[in-house]
């Protein structure tokens, strides 16, 4: 599957990863700095030094970043969820965690946890400042980037998703009405309403001269009441889907194919004729396998010919795949971090049947269609 982003190492077995966005704002960030901040507060120095100390600043507020995340992820993990990915991108950083918390103590402390390394960030760069008092670059980084944290830590406290305080404002809501579902809507209400107040004021600075900022500030109201509205979404359709499991959705209608035969006929004989787009595989000693159209695409098509089914099928070791019992709402969760369409159904050890993205669409329009 083709990702937006440039993975850059593995830190406590989280991947890092950086989306093609972050360069955009990591050049406009260095060039703010060099060209704006930097001569403003700190006269006298090289264009050099300038653009040097805006390119450091810049990846230095990216680390921050990357703490604040790592604040979130490890505390989640201490709580036994699984953290596969930090992906840092145009408007800051995101941990990818694995499950929800089990509780609203939980989810309180992975919450608070990335704003209170931001917050330790700004007093330890703050306190450095004597000891850097001599040298007027590394002072004013000292002193730029204890604001900057402060800035994040703070703004992060906002009481809406997505941001940290929505999270923090679920937790307390959660705990006092011992609701997770009306907790979120809460909180993503809460997010939306603050996403608006930001639009506002964004463009509101902007018709009144302050053009740049204004409409900075508006983006990212944009981007908080887009966020805020699509975690609510996500609630109602969890809401929907509760209870229902994945043996209601799965498309049971398939009939396997042998392992041995070629991708032409594999072609021919079924997915021009019969329009299907994935396909379970039997072998000759009864492993199974599933191929899928994106599979045939990735054998050039002269290949066709002489390639066998056997050797482009995803074998069944490394099957992504869900049991017959597994909620619908896990289901899909699952294809999303996965990145498949189609996922194998597991029942007795075997291949019960495939749920498919468009098969949990049309159940979700009857679904919808009956008032459930």
């Amino acid at each position: 599957m083709f990702r937006h982003t440039i993975p850059i190492g593995r830190i406590f077995g989280i991947v890092v990863d950086l989306d093609y966005s972050w360069f955009l704002i990591l050049g406009l960030l260095a060039w703010m700095l060099a060209v704006s901040y930097y001569p403003t507060e700190f006269r006298g120095w090289s264009t050099t030094q300038y653009w040097l100390m805006g390119g450091i600043t810049a990846v230095l507020l990216f680390v921050s970043v990357l703490l604040h995340e790592f604040g979130h992820s490890l505390v989640a993990i201490s709580y036994g969820i699984r953290v596969p990915r930090i992906t840092l991108f145009l408007f800051g950083g995101v941990s990818q965690i694995a499950a929800e918390p089990e509780s609203a103590a939980a989810e309180f402390w992975i919450a608070i946890a990335g704003p209170a390394v931001s917050f330790l960030l700004a007093i330890l760069c703050w306190e450095l400042r004597p000891l850097v008092a001599g040298n007027a670059p590394a002072l004013a980084l000292a002193k730029y980037l204890a604001l900057l944290n402060f800035v994040l830590g703070l703004f992060n406290l906002i009481p809406g998703f997505p941001l940290d305080g929505g999270r923090v404002f679920q937790a307390i809501v959660w705990g006092l009405t011992r609701s997770y579902q009306r907790a979120t809507v809460v909180a993503a209400a809460t997010g939306r309403f603050f996403g608006f107040a930001f639009i506002f004021f964004g463009v509101w600075q902007a018709v009144g001269g302050d053009f740049f900022n204004g409409l900075w500030i508006a983006f990212v109201g944009w981007f908080i009441e887009s966020a805020a509205g699509s975690q609510l979404q996500q609630q109602l359709l969890k809401g929907i889907l509760s209870g229902h499991k994945v043996s209601e959705v799965m498309d049971r209608e398939f009939d396997p194919i042998s392992s041995s035969s070629t991708v032409q006929d594999l072609v021919e004989d079924h997915v021009l004729t019969h329009g299907r787009r994935f396909f379970v595989v039997q072998g000759g000693n009864g492993a199974t396998g599933l191929l899928t159209l994106a599979d045939i695409q990735r054998v050039p098509r002269s290949a066709w010919p002489t390639a066998h089914v056997a050797d482009v099928m995803v074998p069944p070791d490394k099957l992504i795949s869900i049991p017959a019992d597994a909620e619908v709402w896990a289901a899909l969760e699952k294809m999303g971090r996965d990145g498949v369409h189609q996922l194998p159904v597991i029942s007795d050890g075997k291949i019960a049947g495939v749920l498919t993205r468009e098969g949990l669409m049309n159940f979700l329009r009857v679904l919808r269609m009956i008032g459930s």
